[in-house]
């Protein structure tokens, strides 16, 4: 049963075109991967199911049955789907605990009580319960990406979408990060995870997905895609980053 339904998905920037006519299905409680170049189309894809990027009309996409149009379908649909963005996001005026109780607070009426117990609840699970009376700005950016995940985390989605989480950190900090979505992918969430890192896609991947030139070119278990890919333009790419 398809969680995540995307049927012939184009996205339009003037008269480029970069994402051509995709269809996927995403079951519930699987964790995808989705590598490729630069440029492909990857980030435009995700951003597209909870409609931070617009679509062509005569595309499709659903959550759960719900179809992600404007009204309140598109609210229902946010309230399932987390997003944890590359630059983190946070709201450097509020604290860390405040950054994460936001959302369930304005969104779901949460007492403050009760969101505060959450918070800190979240934050305790990605490992910086300790730095919750802090300003963003006090924390590393592998910590503030650890709180951006608590953030996604407070409005309990069905889905999470992760967009390259770890590219603006420094070397150091990617473990840290990593090994809080590992955590996250045996919880039975659905996650839909743009990223380079190849480790991470082969440990923890029910599928990878290899995109370029804002088509899907190849999907397949972390081991076939990455080890025996049968596409010329999967190998190449894999081909460079593998032996970098």
């Amino acid at each position: 049963m398809s969680y995540v339904s995307i049927r012939n998905l184009r996205k339009f920037y003037g008269t480029f075109e970069a994402l051509r006519g995709i269809d996927l299905d995403i079951a519930k409680g699987e964790v995808v991967c989705i590598i490729g170049p630069s440029g492909s189309g990857k980030s435009t894809l995700i951003r597209c199911i909870n409609r931070l990027e617009d679509f062509d009309p005569a595309s499709e996409i659903r959550v759960d049955g719900i179809p992600v149009v404007p009204g309140r379908s598109l609210a229902k649909v946010r309230a399932e789907v987390g997003m944890v963005f590359q630059g983190f996001n946070l709201f450097p005026h509020l604290s860390v605990r405040d950054n994460v109780m936001l959302a369930p607070r304005r969104v779901r009426g949460t007492s403050r009580a009760e969101a505060g117990k959450l918070a800190d609840r979240l934050l305790a699970r990605v490992g910086i319960a300790e730095q919750a009376d802090k300003y963003p700005q006090h924390l590393s950016g592998g910590q503030q990406q650890r709180v951006a995940i608590a953030r996604a985390l407070a409005m309990e989605p069905q889905v999470l979408l992760f967009d390259e989480p770890t590219s603006a950190l420094d070397p150091e900090m990617v473990g840290e990060v990593l090994d809080v979505m590992k955590a996250l992918a045996h919880t039975g969430v659905t996650m839909i995870v743009v990223t380079h890192e190849m480790g991470f896609a082969r440990q923890v991947a029910d599928r990878v997905i290899f995109m370029d030139g804002g088509e899907v070119i190849e999907t397949g278990t972390p081991a076939a895609l990455l080890e025996t890919p049968t596409e010329p333009r999967t190998r190449n790419f894999l081909g460079a980053v593998l032996n970098h």
